[in-house]
């Protein structure tokens, strides 16, 4: 499985995330950050070598690469109206690449799950959104 037309129109619609990095004490450590979708990655970084001494940069570099990503948004309050995609995966770099916000270093997020909700964008019913979980397998690159 893989993420669907409705998942990746969503996904590079919206201009922010979060991402979550495990630091030394194994304390999670979230940030909004700007990101890119390229169908099959997720790149997050910045430009100039001050993002190299960011915590997440940081994190990855001492080999802790599991992350999670999330990326949403609250289309309307009255009614309530909620969506997103949860993303866990695998981060490495640092990248030297041109990205969302220019030329610069950049971690690359390789989806192994994800979970995402209320893609149609339809407000909340009786129970809560139920969520499309997909596991994700890289292409094999020729």
């Amino acid at each position: 499985m893989s993420f669907t037309g409705e998942e990746i129109a969503y996904l590079r619609s919206q201009p922010l995330a979060r991402l979550a990095t495990l630091g030394a004490d194994e304390q999670p450590d979230a940030m909004p950050v700007s990101f890119e979708f390229d169908g099959v990655d997720f790149w997050v970084g910045g430009v100039g070598e001050t993002v190299l001494r960011t915590r997440k940069f940081r994190n990855v570099a001492a080999g802790r690469l599991k992350v999670a990503l999330v990326v949403d948004d609250m289309v309307s309050f009255d009614p309530f109206i909620a969506r997103g995609i949860r993303v866990y995966g695998d981060a490495d770099g640092p990248v030297e690449r041109v990205g969302v916000v220019g030329p610069g270093f950049y971690l690359r997020i390789t989806p192994s799950v994800s979970w995402s909700w209320n893609m149609a964008g339809e407000p909340v019913g009786e129970n809560w959104y139920e969520a499309r979980r997909a596991t994700h397998v890289r292409p094999t690159r020729r």
